[in-house]
């Protein structure tokens, strides 16, 4: 297998200040709901990921002009749309594709979607998003590829989704902004990103109300007008952060956070011993920390458990894992939304960690454990940047292969990670 690798040696703490980058996943739908817009678009904090570079690929095969500059503006036109089937090779790299569907149904009254791609971490139905796009007035013709048309406009309607999705939230959004007439989407998602992307559409000209809640209310327009937005800071690579951090011993300030996004994160973490304090936008790491795993009140063995915002992130279940590897006691993580998430553990208890894997979905883990340095393979995003974790807290050197998954997610981490004090370098075009 060809692809870059990077080389990580542990034992060294991570020391310094960080800023996040732009939310990913507020970044993909807001990119993507331009196609909503004829005129110019503007995008702030656009972190500079393989995510986006597909997505924006996808869209420029659309005939979307766009320009991203080194300092994460990008500059969006969709006033010239030239066809409405993204470029298969492209869609196949990104999960979120089927985010352009409001866009070119609105615009076009048509799309066609190749299969979404992305990380293997379980089946990921788009039932929800069928769902809410057909009670809007979509059709839908499944084969191989979504065929998808829409005679008119979409028409408001009461959508109650038949689970939280996010993406399904967002697309349902993004088609009702257009709408006639009044919508509801009931059971909604309400994570950091789908809050951005409302605000997003409010900025221009759209009207969304109950932003924050899993109750939207959006009374369409007849169009949205040319705009700018910022992203919000990545709550999820402030949790990544605070977590390497932690799991080394290291003492690390993040800069321009959302306290409010990270009650949950903070809470689940302190539940394996990470103490973390705000100080206005700024989370502080402090170190070395003595990591131990706090007890249930009557004894019990405690538990860090994914769920629906507010709950704690399933984005951040991999690095709760391996920092419960070395926090001293016995924690069960439940990760209960995709059922191969946990499967990268064996990774881990070749280097030495004390895990039981129970099922898909449960893993018990004992700690501390001293883990020593392996070769290992990135399977998503998410677990490789947990196996990044273990290697620098590891004794020797490991070398993680399919690097190329955790620069979907995270930006230029090897750098930033280098300026913290890590001991990472990147082998390109390695077998």
């Amino acid at each position: 297998m060809t692809g870059d690798r990077f080389l990580v040696e542990g034992g060294h703490p991570l020391r310094g200040v960080v800023t996040p980058a732009g939310n990913k996943n507020e970044a993909l739908p807001v990119l993507a709901a331009c196609l909503l817009v004829k005129g110019e678009v503007v995008v702030d904090n656009v972190p500079r990921i393989r995510d986006v570079a597909a997505l924006l690929e996808g869209l420029r095969h659309l005939g979307v002009q766009v320009a991203l500059d080194g300092h994460g503006t990008a500059r969006l036109d969709a006033s010239r749309l030239t066809g409405h089937d993204p470029d298969p090779a492209v869609m196949s790299r990104l999960r979120g594709s089927v985010l352009l569907a409001p866009g070119l149904l609105a615009r076009t009254g048509r799309a066609v979607l190749p299969p979404p791609g992305g990380d293997r971490i379980g089946r990921r139905r788009l039932d929800t998003h069928l769902l809410a796009l057909t009670g809007l007035g979509a059709r839908v013709e499944a084969g191989p590829a979504l065929h998808l048309t829409l005679d008119g406009r979409f028409r408001g309607a009461e959508i109650f989704l038949d689970e939280m999705s996010v993406t399904a939230t967002e697309n349902a959004v993004m088609a009702a902004t257009l709408g006639d007439g009044t919508t509801r989407i009931l059971n909604a998602a309400s994570e950091p990103h789908v809050q951005g992307l409302c605000r997003f559409l409010n900025a221009l000209g759209a009207r969304i109300s109950g932003i924050g809640t899993n109750q939207l209310r959006i009374e369409g327009v007849p169009e949205l007008a040319p705009g700018r937005h910022r992203l919000g800071p990545d709550h999820i690579e402030i949790g990544s952060f605070v977590a390497l951090a932690a799991m080394t011993g290291g003492e690390l300030r993040i800069r321009d956070v959302v306290p409010d996004d990270l009650r949950m994160i903070r809470l689940a973490y302190q539940r394996l011993g990470v103490e973390t304090s705000v100080e206005g936008t700024t989370l502080v790491v402090p170190g070395p920390q003595e990591l131990r795993v706090a007890a249930d009140a009557d004894g019990a063995i405690p538990k860090v458990d994914d769920a629906p915002w507010p709950g704690f992130p399933a984005d951040l279940t991999s690095l709760a894992l391996v920092l419960a590897t070395q926090s001293r006691g016995t924690v069960l993580i439940h990760e209960k939304l995709f059922e191969s998430r946990l499967f990268f553990v064996d990774s881990l208890i070749a280097m030495g960690a004390r895990i039981v894997l129970c099922d898909p979905h449960r893993a018990v883990v004992v700690g501390p454990s001293e883990l020593r340095g392996a070769p290992i393979v990135s399977p998503d995003i998410r677990a490789g940047m947990a196996l990044i974790g273990a290697a620098l807290c590891a004794r020797g050197t490991s070398v993680i292969m399919n690097a190329h998954q955790v620069d979907r997610g995270y930006e230029r981490i090897d750098e930033r990670l280098l300026a913290l004090g890590a001991r990472i370098t990147r082998d390109a075009g390695a077998c």
